[in-house]
């Protein structure tokens, strides 16, 4: 696995001294972008939420890719992203520009869903010129053999209690994936360097293994530096980060779930702590964090409420990922900036309103 930048721009990071910048290239992973590590971070703007701090990283979780909304467990498998998630990551990108936040780095996973989502964001936040890392730690967990599958299916022949310890638990990982399995990671080529890393089954604790080998080397010696980052990811990979990043137990986290893209903003200590949220509370949604949600701890807790039904609720029988209008672009916006077209799902007819509320009313504390 090769650093991607060009000659030039290598030989101009070397005589800089950008130790941080040669230090990613040699543990082999990917940047995309002609620029690249900066010394100095990007001026933040006076409204911006990571004013009064130097230490800030934002987490999002991509946009709906096609087994989101046939409701199939995923994993490594390289779904692309529905128009719906084109949308969702577009409301992603306006949501962090309306914040104010600026950034030096983005990194995110080899997969498109979170790779797309990363070009729709930064296309909305003015910032396509950014440098892009892509690791494989930063994938989703692997399923096993759960990969393909319908989760509503699953619970009905194993029952809630287990898929929600298969999906949400820290130490219990899904049954494992046989060598012949259609979606086995191994017939990918992206993957034929890492073929004696690759999981047949993960639990939130073996991911935790390998993102926090990212955090490590890559992450934490970027926020000292004064860089501030966007990470683009996965939910069960976010979710190993976040479990960290707040120190919640492993009895806790099988409470911890994260809507697809709503940004997450942390502040952070000089020991890569959060700080509180201005009002020194926890989030409303989860309950769990210090973060800031750009959406809305309302809008929030409907989206999970939502996708809690749409896996473990059997009752239901409609798919909520497919009904429109969604609450959730409700909650976001002033809403009727979308329409159908046949079949097709929400098209973008111009850029969307943002209502900002939240935003404006932390950034002045």
């Amino acid at each position: 696995m090769i650093l991607s930048v060009t000659p030039k721009a290598q030989t101009r990071a070397y005589r800089l001294g950008f130790s941080l910048a040669r230090s990613i290239q040699n543990r082999g992973y990917h940047c995309t972008g002609a620029q690249t590590i900066e010394k100095k971070a990007l001026p933040i703007s006076g409204n911006s939420l990571n004013k009064n701090t130097k230490y800030n990283i934002c987490f999002l979780r991509h946009g709906q890719s096609t087994w989101n909304r046939e409701n199939i467990f995923i994993g490594w498998t390289d779904t692309p992203l529905t128009d719906d998630g084109v949308l969702e990551a577009t409301l992603a990108g306006q949501m962090l520009e309306k914040s104010g936040i600026r950034f030096d780095q983005v990194h995110t996973s080899l997969l498109r869903r979170s790779i797309r989502t990363v070009n729709l964001s930064l296309m909305e936040l003015g910032q396509e010129y950014l440098p892009v890392y892509k690791s494989w730690r930063l994938n989703e967990r692997n399923y096993g053999d759960l990969v393909g599958k319908n989760k509503k299916q699953v619970v009905l022949k194993h029952g809630v209690d287990q898929v929600k310890r298969w999906r949400r638990s820290y130490d219990e990982p899904p049954p494992p994936m046989r060598d012949n399995h259609e979606y086995h990671p191994k017939n990918d080529p992206r993957y034929q360097n890492l073929l004696d890393k690759i999981p047949h089954s993960e639990s939130l604790k073996t991911t935790m293994e390998r993102s926090r080998v990212y955090w490590d080397e890559v992450l934490a010696p970027s926020l000292r530096a004064g860089q501030t980052l966007l990470v683009v990811g996965h939910e069960n990979n976010l979710r190993s980060l976040i479990m960290r990043l707040e120190d919640i137990s492993p009895k806790d986290i099988i409470n911890l779930s994260l809507p697809r893209a709503v940004p997450l903003a942390y502040r952070l200590d000089t020991d890569l702590k959060p700080l509180d949220r201005p009002d020194g509370s926890l989030d409303e949604a989860t309950g769990f964090l210090r973060g800031i949600w750009l959406g809305g701890d309302g809008a929030v807790k409907k989206i999970l409420e939502r996708d809690h039904k749409q896996v473990y609720d059997t009752n239901v029988v409609e798919n909520l990922e497919k009904s429109c209008p969604d609450e959730k672009y409700d909650a976001w916006n002033e809403v009727n900036a979308c329409r159908k077209t046949n079949g097709a799902g929400r098209v973008v007819t111009g850029r969307l309103p943002h209502s900002g509320e939240i935003i404006q009313e932390l950034a002045a504390n």
